[in-house]
């Protein structure tokens, strides 16, 4: 088989790790790829929000399947497109990516079909938003509405930071168009997990559990961020909680999602909240959630391809996924001052080999003269595997020891602090 992934970062690294192990594949193309990415699948210069030059690529080099890794190219309707000219294609279309894409549409759907969420209000006009948050209390938290790269959530301690980013999102326009709406929400107490789970429209299979760390800094303070890292299985994250979510989370959204006859086959990432009043739905998301696929993949153990395809094909009932009863850690390096300001182009040095239980992925890396170089705000993800966690940690703190590069940064707490935000 010839595949085709999309995307550039550390997810899109390990999902072409995990394809690449299969032996139904052939060749790898990733478009547009980074400087991991490179060392085992072919790198084509083709933006991922490119829909028309991603088709003619996959119709001219005979791609068999097409595996969408960001958010952004789904939202465009890049299913859709592909479909119609018959490509095999692994990702939710355009009308269930709205899912993710809009989350005032989300949080209105998980309301209608009472799934277990934060109180909330959508809002349309900067003024009205301000004169009504006070009545949800502090913390409060502020969300865009659409596509924000993961940065387009605030936690609000006071008026004044609420203030600050609704202003910020509304009227300054921080994230563009993505906080034209914003939603205003309950700020909930407990332990974050997130589940991502193959669904073929029909049927809904939850991976193994994750957790990531959202806040830039150690002891879970600073601005929130793509993700500074994950443990999978998650902290607290048990087998009662887990049916929990699994029959009012995971199993409602599925019918819901068949009343409303959005028809989604792909990954649903859930969000979870786990309260004192049982599991929360925060958010979903239309694909692989990043770092959290860094840890999940290191413990799938059943061929990624035969997966997809029963996905597409509405046959995930006839497979037996299989899983590592290891425990999984990742560690993010990232540029100093991400997630603002940051400067690139520094060579990255102490690379070692990857193993069977440690991965260095690529997050945002390029090849100039020869050398590595960053070449964004997240570039590398450090993941390992270990009976428990403790030994996972050690491992991937081991290989970030090793590495390093001019303003290098990463939290010395992941998998170590177990209360995440």
């Amino acid at each position: 088989m010839n595949i085709l992934v999309i995307g550039s970062g550390g997810r899109e690294h390990a999902l072409v790790w995990k394809i690449a192990q299969s032996p139904r594949v052939e060749k790898i193309y990733c478009a547009p790829g980074n400087g991991g990415i490179g060392e085992i699948a072919s790198c084509i210069d083709i933006k991922a929000d490119d829909i028309d030059g991603l088709l003619k690529f996959a119709l001219s080099h005979d791609i068999d399947l097409t595996v969408v890794g960001p958010e952004q190219p789904l939202s465009l309707g890049i299913v859709d497109v592909f479909m119609k000219s018959n490509l095999r294609i692994f990702g939710p279309n355009q009308r269930a990516a709205i899912l993710e894409g809009s989350k005032a549409f989300s949080k209105n759907f998980m309301q209608k079909y009472s799934i277990p969420t934060a109180k909330y209000k959508n809002y349309h006009d900067k003024n009205t938003a301000l004169a009504e948050i006070d009545g949800f209390g502090y913390p409060l938290v502020i969300k865009a509405d659409g596509l924000a790269a993961g940065k387009g959530v605030i936690i609000a301690e006071d008026r004044t930071e609420a203030e600050e980013a609704i202003k910020g999102m509304m009227a300054d326009k921080k994230f563009g168009v993505a906080g034209s709406t914003i939603v205003v929400e309950e700020f909930l107490q407990g332990k974050e997990a997130s589940i991502l789970a193959f669904v073929d429209g029909n049927v809904a299979i939850p991976m193994v559990s994750a957790q990531d760390y959202k806040r830039a800094l150690d002891d879970d303070k600073g601005l929130n961020t793509g993700g500074m890292g994950a443990v999978s299985p998650a902290f607290y994250y048990n087998d009662e909680i887990a049916e929990r979510v699994k029959q009012d989370i995971i199993n409602k959204t599925v019918e819901a999602l068949k009343a409303e006859n959005i028809e989604y086959r792909g990954v649903l990432y859930f969000g979870l909240m786990l309260t004192k009043d049982g599991p929360k739905l925060l958010e979903y998301n239309a694909r692989f959630g990043d770092p959290e696929t860094e840890v999940v993949l290191m413990r799938l153990e059943t061929d990624l391809i035969d997966i997809m395809d029963a996905v597409i094909d509405e046959a995930l009932e006839n497979i037996d996924i299989k899983w590592s009863s290891d425990h999984a850690v990742c560690v993010v390096m990232t540029s100093g001052g991400y997630p603002e300001s940051y400067d690139t182009g520094f060579e990255i040095k102490g690379f070692i080999p990857n193993g069977i239980d440690r991965v260095t992925f690529h997050a945002a890396t390029a090849i100039k003269d020869g050398k590595t170089i960053t070449a964004g705000g997240r570039v590398l993800v450090v993941s390992a595997l270990g009976e428990t966690t403790k030994e996972a940690c050690e491992k991937a703190y081991e290989v970030v020891s090793k590495m390093d590069f001019k303003k290098a940064f990463y939290r010395k707490d992941i998998g170590i602090k177990k209360d995440s935000l």
